[in-house]
């Protein structure tokens, strides 16, 4: 409860009510303001983004972002990419076409003259073109990001086969997920075939699970 309290003190809502919604947060000793859009699941900041976060945070000499390349998978409004940036990563973020307006505005906005490394924003589905768009030969992800990208929608091979195209045997991903239905545990099943996962933390309160994986050597979906 602790962990919890904290994470949600990273976030704080404005007191002026104006037309356009948008919050703030607290990462990396810089106020993030990220702009949301209320009629979309991908333009809104759930609890699992602010989990990875914190995660991110306090654990920067253990993950040692700096020059890392990193490529965030359903990036949402950006939180996660832009928190990842601020500690020095080289920064792919990536999401459906139609997302892709709000997600660049809030990184452009948060991270402009503030990071080692300007993030780049990019169209990703999930299965789709993966060769043309992140040809394995170029693909070296040190990690993986991944907040509640597993829900009731009906890619989860899709998502499988990205999370498989886009990690090396090197890569580590680190995912967090909200469990809401049987689907989840599925999911997870099936993941544990080709990636060695470990469970880090637990947020029951949330039904969140932080997890980190490395892909089982010569394993492919």
């Amino acid at each position: 409860f602790q962990i919890i309290s904290e994470i949600k003190a990273r976030c704080f809502c404005p007191t002026l009510v104006t037309s356009t919604s948008w919050e703030s947060f607290s990462f990396v000793g810089q106020e993030i303001r990220i702009t949301e859009a209320t009629d979309c699941f991908g333009a809104v900041v759930w609890p699992s983004a602010l989990v990875l976060c914190h995660f991110l945070e306090t654990n920067v000499r253990q993950l040692d972002l700096v020059d890392k390349n990193v490529i965030e998978i359903g990036a949402g409004t950006g939180l996660v990419s832009i928190v990842a940036s601020l500690l020095g990563a080289r920064v792919t973020a990536t999401d459906l076409p139609e997302l892709l307006g709000n997600l660049q505005y809030n990184i452009s906005r948060n991270t402009k003259t503030r990071c080692r490394h300007p993030p780049r924003v990019t169209e990703l589905s999930w299965g789709v073109d993966l060769d043309r768009h992140f040809p394995q030969a170029s693909n070296h992800f040190d990690y993986v990001l991944a907040a509640d990208v597993v829900y009731a929608h009906p890619f989860l091979d899709e998502l499988l086969a990205t999370f498989d195209h886009l990690c090396s045997e090197k890569t580590v991903v680190l995912w967090v997920m909200k469990f809401r239905l049987d689907k989840e545990n599925k999911f997870v099943d099936r993941f544990r075939e080709s990636f060695d996962l470990e469970e880090i933390s637990s947020f029951p309160s949330w039904s969140i699970k932080l997890y980190k994986a490395v892909k089982i050597n010569g394993k492919d979906i």
